[in-house]
């Protein structure tokens, strides 16, 4: 199935999906990392991975160094991510309770081990000044191959604001991705495409999207819609720009005319 519902979580890691998994592969592991103040938890080395805060306060330990870092909203405060390569054990301590997002895939490169945060990270307003307003959203983009050029990653959040669309005008890409949601109130509902198939997404769900599916998402008025995104690069064609439906792409241009304001 493309649509994972969201299930009660449980101290510790809860597995999402799973590398080479039978059914509808991303090539990636996806999990949710809950700890209560105190509790610690070890990732032992064997791929690439990506650790990103989602709410708490932690400390990320490895190769000898400890940084202590903290969030309190997925929609004001910019990501926090701790990305390593496969050889990296990261020890995470939580100071309060915390919850992580682990991202993970084979890759045998090397590379430098980074903290981002703050302004490491490329936040921008899309979609603004074109549409009537009704796509802008914050993307934001943690690594990908202009910053990480080794990882076969990609990682980054959307902050969709109520009642408008994001990934939008709708595109598609062949290197699989995930999307995994929250609403604020949690009571809230959007809508994903795959293709022709409209989903209806809740607080908690993951949306795979594979087999080049165009995939643009809609959230409900009133509800805030926050997702993660991670993208893995398909060996020899790594993910850079997506590809858009050509007949949709006049809507972002900015003297589109878009009834009832523009005319007909």
């Amino acid at each position: 199935m493309y649509l994972l519902k969201a299930k009660k979580r449980i101290q510790g890691f809860n597995e999402i999906t799973r590398e080479g998994e039978s059914e509808k592969d991303t090539m990636m592991d996806f999990g949710l990392l809950l700890l209560k103040g105190q509790q610690t938890y070890k990732s032992q080395p064997g791929k690439e991975r990506a650790f990103l805060l989602m709410k708490g306060e932690i400390s990320f330990e490895w190769n000898g160094r400890v940084e202590l870092v903290k969030r309190d909203s997925l929609l004001e405060n910019e990501p926090v991510c701790l990305h390593v390569p496969m050889s990296t054990e990261v020890k995470i301590e939580a100071k309060t309770n915390a919850e992580i997002a682990i991202f993970a895939t084979t890759n045998d490169a090397v590379f430098e081990c980074r903290l981002y945060q703050g302004n490491d990270t490329r936040s921008e307003h899309r979609g603004e000044g074109t549409m009537r307003e009704t796509s802008t959203r914050i993307v934001r983009t943690i690594f990908d191959v202009t910053n990480a050029p080794d990882a076969k990653l990609v990682l980054g959040e959307v902050v969709n604001y109520p009642g408008k669309w994001s990934s939008y005008p709708p595109h598609h890409h062949p290197q699989p991705e995930i999307y995994h949601y929250r609403f604020f109130p949690e009571q809230g509902f959007g809508f994903g495409m795959l293709g022709e198939d409209v989903y209806k997404i809740r607080h908690g769900d993951t949306l795979k999207i594979l087999d080049d599916l165009s995939h643009p998402q809609v959230s409900a008025p009133g509800y805030a819609m926050y997702y993660i995104w991670a993208i893995r690069h398909l060996d020899g064609n790594p993910y850079t720009v997506p590809t858009f439906e050509l007949e949709h792409l006049w809507v972002t241009e900015k003297d589109a005319s878009i009834w009832p304001f523009g005319g007909e």
